[in-house]
């Protein structure tokens, strides 16, 4: 899917200007009007204006530290999420595992809350020993028939090359996709970051459940993938290490309703952006991934350099690292998973030359990619629990 910069895009179902040029005083009012950043709050130059003014208000590791509990804190209240539900068993539902070249799949679904059921398969290398590293892979807002969210073929194989690497990989659907959206949950739902990000909290309780090392629990992912990463890598500190991709920008603030359709960016007296956001996992290792052709065209010069001078505030300047690819589009093409595999390789301890050959090209060839419905948990062997929740407005909090 290409984006192009100075046209416009449906993002989400939502459309909005690439390049919007509105007044100081417009952005006033209009956020005076509401608590929510949607899709192009604010312009570029203004997206790095507020940076700038925020780099002189943290010149210390303190100063920093205070300014992310705030933050960490706004995003919580604004999810709902201020005071975690009780976190019950997961009650997984296995399917039946498949077994391909160095690596293999079983269809999962557990409980996140009593009744939601979250959909996915896990990856698993087919030989290994001890405990293995595991990495949460979110999706994006990736809708065209055989072109689905995790269904994705791009998907598949970057699930199977990271556990052909040796990793436990936990591929999840988002709110309203994949079989979550059959059995009649919807994605447009104004708690849709809520539930996503509760997901997303109990994903690293399974992977913990299922035996991967507490001490090396990665995360990934493209577009609204992205927005996932550095929203629980930003609330968990169980995340060591993130790299989200074509999604970190000072100035968009992300199109959907599970990115910005709740005030996780501004409270009274108090505004941030996923910049700022993204910067939370600091001093752990992060990799920002970004193209030319979206909205984090200017990471080179604006995002990421804000982003070290946070890990330089921490003594970790090395620790966070920017792949740009300035003739690219939006999404997790080839040259992106290029980027990332190493990242992950030498933070997590894994085999880079199971998914790379040695001239730095992709080593993808065996990789088996399945029609959608063979990634479906609930089938007649397994059925949907007559317990189970099938729409949005019938979660219970509590």
């Amino acid at each position: 899917m290409k984006i192009i910069t100075n046209t416009f895009l449906i993002v989400c179902g939502l459309l909005f200007s690439i390049e919007s040029s509105v007044s100081q005083d417009k952005i006033s009012q209009r956020t005076s009007e509401s608590m929510l950043c949607v899709g192009n709050h604010w312009t570029p130059e203004e997206g790095k204006s507020f940076l700038n003014r925020m780099e002189q208000s943290y010149t210390t590791s303190a100063a920093w530290k205070n300014r992310a509990k705030q933050i960490r804190e706004l995003i919580l209240k604004g999810a709902g999420l201020e005071k975690y539900p009780k976190k019950g068993p997961l009650n997984p539902i296995f399917g039946e595992k498949r077994v391909f070249d160095g690596y293999q799949v079983q269809n999962v679904a557990f409980e996140s809350l009593p009744g939601v059921y979250v959909t996915g398969s896990l990856y698993t290398p087919t030989n290994s020993n001890g405990k293995l590293p595991g990495i949460l892979n979110a999706h994006g807002h990736w809708t065209e028939p055989g072109d689905v969210g995790r269904y994705r073929p791009d998907a598949q194989k970057r699930f199977a090359s990271q556990a052909r690497m040796g990793a436990m990989v936990w591929a999840y659907d988002a709110v309203g996709y994949g079989q979550m959206e059959e059995l009649g949950w919807i994605h447009q739902h104004p708690e849709a970051l809520k539930l996503q990000l509760w997901n997303s909290i109990r994903g690293i309780d399974f992977l913990l459940m299922m035996g991967a090392d507490p001490e090396k629990i990665g995360m990934t992912g493209a577009s609204g993938g992205g927005t996932q990463t550095f929203l629980l890598a930003a609330v968990d500190d169980r995340i060591a290490v993130s790299a989200p991709v074509v999604m970190v920008s000072a100035h968009f603030f992300g199109g959907c309703v599970c990115e910005s359709g709740m005030p996780i960016h501004k409270g009274r007296n108090f505004q941030t952006n996923n910049v700022e956001i993204a910067a939370l996992a600091a001093p752990r290792p992060m990799l920002l991934v970004s193209v030319g052709g979206d909205w984090t065209k200017n990471n080179p010069e604006v995002e990421y350099p804000h982003t070290k001078y946070i890990y330089n505030l921490l003594d970790k300047p090395g620790l966070v690292e920017n792949v740009h690819l300035p003739k690219e589009f939006h999404g997790y093409d080839e040259n992106k998973r290029a980027a990332v595999y190493p990242f992950l390789a030498k933070h997590l301890g894994l085999d880079l030359t199971k998914a790379m050959n040695p001239d730095g090209t992709l080593n993808e060839k065996m990789i088996v990619i399945e029609d959608q419905k063979a990634l479906y948990p609930f089938t007649d062997k397994h059925p949907f629990p007559a317990s189970g929740i099938r729409n949005n407005n019938d979660v219970v909090w509590k």
